[in-house]
């Protein structure tokens, strides 16, 4: 007899290609982000991260809207203890603050409706971001008698310039895509309906390119934010070396000889 009673899960995930399509599926609270989808979530990104067939991950929700923020009173225990939840072993750290326990693959966020809280300091912890023109962003912590500890505070700063990410984080002010594409908090508006597919088509551009210099880009980079661009400067040419007796690279030379599109295995 089929349990009908089941609870639904709140991440839902699917495999499409080398792509892991990460779905917010809570849709009738808006998708309101709980510790369960924090935990979800976690797992989605340690799937990404451990599988070799996956290359890139499409984060997306179902419903009206991406999220209308953190389920508050569900997360009021774990920030009065001072620290986030554990994570399990197969978990990855969504907001990308643990740094042994960050995605080591990209990820791109496709965004609609209302996006706030947790959508944007999620959206800043991923790479790649793309804003249906209806959405509607707010960090808006400072209006409920806290503020952002998902890494806006650091991020924001990062992306946005101090003036842009002041601007939003001391007020809670609402922000529309325009204004997100302006401050760089996304790469792309797309009109309402098209984010998915918009979405989509860059993490398979992203995940037919080789996938050791993909990984190894992002590693650069991050590297350069987190320690500073020296850090990265001194490492490039380092980093590379171990690359260059892989099979992406020959085919990356023989497709270019050749003429022809190539073929990446990630070997």
């Amino acid at each position: 007899m089929t349990d009908t009673t089941a609870t639904p899960p709140k991440i839902l995930t699917e495999r499409r290609g080398h792509v892991l399509l990460i779905a917010f599926n809570r849709p009738e609270k808006y998708n309101a982000f709980d510790l369960d989808m924090h935990h979800q979530l976690a797992a989605a990104y340690g799937l990404l991260d451990t599988d070799p067939e996956l290359r890139c991950a499409l984060v997306y929700a179902n419903g009206k809207h991406f999220t209308a923020g953190l389920d508050l009173p569900k997360w009021t225990p774990a920030f009065s203890s001072g620290q986030w939840p554990d994570l399990a072993e197969h978990e990855r750290d969504p907001f990308g603050l643990i740094p042994e326990k960050r995605v080591s693959k990209p990820i791109v966020f496709a965004m609609h409706g209302i996006c706030y809280t947790v959508a944007i300091e999620l959206a800043l912890a991923a790479d790649i971001r793309v804003a249906a023109d209806d959405c509607r962003f707010g960090q808006i912590e400072v209006k409920r008698g806290i503020y952002a500890v998902g890494g806006a505070t650091v991020r924001m700063v990062q992306e946005f310039g101090w003036g842009n990410a002041q601007r939003y984080l001391l007020t809670g002010d609402e922000f529309n895509a325009a204004e997100a594409l302006r401050i760089g908090l996304v790469q792309e508006v797309a009109p309402t309906g098209s984010q998915f597919e918009r979405g989509l088509a860059i993490a398979e551009r992203v995940a037919a390119q080789a996938p050791l210099g993909v990984y190894a880009s992002l590693k650069s980079s991050r590297i350069a934010i987190e320690q500073g661009d020296q850090q990265a400067i001194d490492r490039l040419v380092k980093d590379l070396a171990p690359i260059m007796g892989s099979e992406d690279v020959k085919e990356g030379v023989a497709s270019f000889v050749e003429r022809r599109p190539a073929k990446f295995t990630g070997k």
